[in-house]
C-alpha cells in the first residue's frame, strides 16, 4: 500500500474528505520526523515504536574495488511493531 491508497482507505474508514485526511497523514509524518530528529521516542500504544538508533562505524568492502573501506558511525531510524499489531498480523 503506497501513501495515496493509505489516504483512499483513511477518507472511506472516517468519511471525511480525501484532502483532510492527507493533510492529517502529512501532519504526522512531520511530527514523528520531527521528534526523531531530537532524539525523541514516539509510542503509538498499540502500534509500535519509533526510535533512533545509533549504528557503529565498522568496516566494509567496496564492491567494484574490493577494497576495504571505512562505514562512519549514524544515526537511523527504528520501528518496533507494538503487540496489537503483531497479534493483528499473527
Amino acid at each position: 500500500m503506497n501513501k495515496a491508497q493509505l489516504v483512499e482507505q483513511m477518507a472511506k474508514i472516517t468519511k471525511l474528505p480525501k484532502s483532510t485526511c492527507k493533510d492529517c497523514l502529512e501532519s504526522i509524518i512531520i511530527a514523528v520526523g520531527g521528534a526523531l530528529k531530537q532524539n525523541k521516542q514516539v509510542v503509538l500504544t498499540g502500534f509500535g515504536t519509533f526510535a533512533v538508533m545509533k549504528r557503529k562505524s565498522r568496516v566494509g568492502v567496496n564492491p567494484a574495488t574490493k577494497k576495504k573501506m571505512t562505514i562512519p558511525a549514524k544515526k537511523v531510524p527504528k520501528f518496533k511493531a507494538g503487540k496489537a499489531l503483531k497479534e493483528l498480523v499473527a
